[in-house]
C-alpha cells in the first residue's frame, strides 16, 4: 500500500491533504508535536470531517496513525519507507522539521539509493521550494545532491478551515469543519517521482502565477473583509455576518477586483480580467459560507505575517507598483489591518500580537508601518495622488 507521510496534523494536514491521499487509498501517518492529538489520532485511527455548505455531509478519513515530532528514530524510518511526503506545520514549525527530515532523507539514500521521493509542500508561503532547499541543505551532507534525489513540489491552498469552536470540539475533539471546495493546485515542474494519481490534485506550469493568483486575491480578500469588517462593524465575531454589511462588502470587492487587475497585468497570457472577476465572486460566496462559522479573528490574526513586505496586502501593492498601477483601495485594506483589534471567542490574541502592539506603541504606527510593509511614502503619492486616496488621506488613517 502507498503510504503518506504528513508533518503536521493541524487543519490543513487532516481535512484536506489526509482527505485527498486516503480517499485514493494511501495509509496515513502524521507527525506532530501535539501530544494529546496524536494520542487521540493513534487511539481512534480515524476521524470525520464535516463539509459545511448546502448539502452538509461527513467525510470519514481512515487508516491513519501519528508520532510525535520528538520520535525521531521511528519519523526517520517514516520517511525511508514513505511513497511521498507532505509538510503542512506552518512557517513557524518548520524550523523544527528540516533537521529531523534532512536526517530521514540521508537515511533513505542508504537504504533506497536510487528511489527518488517528493515533499508536497502544503504551506502558505512563497517561494517555498527556494527555501525548502536552502534549510535542508544545512543539515545534509555535501554530497547529497538534493536535485536528484528529492522533488520540492510547492501548492497553492485555496481550501478554507475555520478554526473549530470550543463546543464542537467538546463532543468530538478529533471533528473538523471544512468547505466544499477540495482542489489542491501543485506544480507540475516540482515531482522529481512519478506524480500521484490523486482525484483533486491540480497540476500546473507557470505555478508562480496561480501562488500570487492565490496570495494576492484569495488571502488578500479573506484578510481585507476581516480589516474592514473589525473596521465597520467591531463587535461582529463572525465573517460571513460582517461581509453582509454592504460597506464591508463593497470595500473588500474593490480591494479584490484591483488586486486582480494587477495580477492580469503581470500574467496577462494566464489569466483574462472576466476569468479573475469570477473568481473573486465565486470566493465571496464562499467567504459568506455560514456553515463554516469562520471568525474575523481567525481570518485577520497574525498580524506580522498577514501585513508583512511578501505577503497578501503589501506585496499586492509592490507589484502594483512593479506594474504601475493603482492599489489604493488594498492600502486601505492594509492600513485597516494596522488598527485590527479582534479576540477570539475568550477575548484573547495571539502572542505575536501582542508584541505587535506593544511595538506599535513604542515606535509609532507609522514607522512600524514603514518598517513592516516597506512601503514608502513616495510610493503612495505617486499612485495613488490621481484616484481618491492620498498620501494626506493616508497619513490621516494611521494617527
Amino acid at each position: 500500500m502507498s503510504k503518506i507521510l504528513i508533518f503536521g496534523a493541524g487543519k490543513i494536514g487532516r481535512s484536506f491533504i489526509a482527505q485527498l491521499f486516503g480517499h485514493a487509498g494511501y495509509q496515513i501517518v502524521f507527525v506532530d508535536s501535539n501530544f494529546k492529538l496524536v494520542t487521540l489520532l493513534n487511539q481512534k485511527k480515524n476521524y470525520n470531517i464535516v463539509v459545511k455548505g448546502e448539502n452538509e455531509k461527513i467525510i470519514p478519513v481512515e487508516n491513519i496513525r501519528a508520532l510525535l515530532l520528538s520520535e525521531k528514530d521511528a519519523i526517520i524510518k517514516e520517511v525511508c519507507s514513505a511513497s511521498v511526503i507532505v509538510t503542512s506545520v506552518g512557517k513557524e514549525g518548520l524550523n523544527s522539521v528540516f533537521p529531523i527530515l534532512a536526517e530521514g532523507l540521508s537515511a533513505r539514500r542508504k537504504v533506497r539509493p536510487t528511489q527518488l521521493i517528493d515533499i508536497i509542500i502544503a504551506e502558505n508561503i512563497r517561494n517555498a521550494a527556494i527555501l525548502f532547499k536552502k534549510e535542508l541543505k544545512k543539515y545534509l551532507k555535501e554530497d547529497f545532491l538534493i536535485d536528484k534525489y528529492v522533488g520540492l513540489v510547492e501548492t497553492s491552498i485555496g481550501k478554507m478551515v475555520p478554526v473549530m469552536l470550543e463546543k464542537d470540539l467538546r463532543e468530538d475533539p478529533l471533528l473538523l469543519f471544512a468547505e466544499e471546495f477540495n482542489t489542491l493546485l501543485v506544480d507540475s515542474n516540482g515531482f522529481i517521482s512519478s506524480i500521484p494519481e490523486i482525484e483533486g490534485l491540480c497540476l500546473k506550469e507557470n505555478f508562480k502565477a496561480w501562488v500570487d493568483r492565490k496570495f494576492f486575491i484569495h488571502n488578500l480578500g479573506h484578510a481585507s473583509a476581516a480589516y474592514f469588517g473589525f473596521q465597520v462593524v467591531p463587535d461582529e465575531k463572525m465573517l460571513w455576518k460582517v461581509l453582509q454589511n454592504p460597506v464591508v462588502y463593497q470595500k473588500t470587492y474593490n480591494a479584490m477586483l484591483q488586486s486582480a487587475k494587477i495580477i492580469q497585468s503581470k500574467y496577462p497570457e494566464e489569466y483574462s480580467m472576466n476569468d479573475l472577476h469570477n473568481h473573486i465572486l465565486d470566493l465571496l460566496d464562499r467567504f459568506r459560507n455560514k456553515c463554516l462559522k469562520d471568525t474575523v479573528y481567525r481570518v485577520g490574526c497574525d498580524l506580522y505575517r498577514k501585513l508583512g513586505k511578501n505577503d497578501r496586502l503589501a506585496g499586492a501593492i509592490h507589484l502594483g507598483a512593479e506594474q504601475n498601477l493603482p492599489f489604493n483601495f488594498i492600502l486601505d485594506a492594509l492600513t485597516a489591518g494596522f488598527q485590527f483589534r479582534a479576540s477570539d471567542e475568550k477575548g484573547n490574541i495571539l502572542d505575536s500580537d501582542k508584541n505587535f502592539y506593544d511595538e506599535m506603541n513604542r515606535i509609532g504606527i507609522k514607522n512600524l508601518f514603514c518598517k513592516i510593509t516597506g512601503i514608502k511614502s513616495s510610493t503612495i503619492n505617486k499612485f495613488t495622488c490621481h484616484n481618491d486616496f492620498t498620501l494626506c488621506d493616508f497619513k490621516r488613517k494611521l494617527e
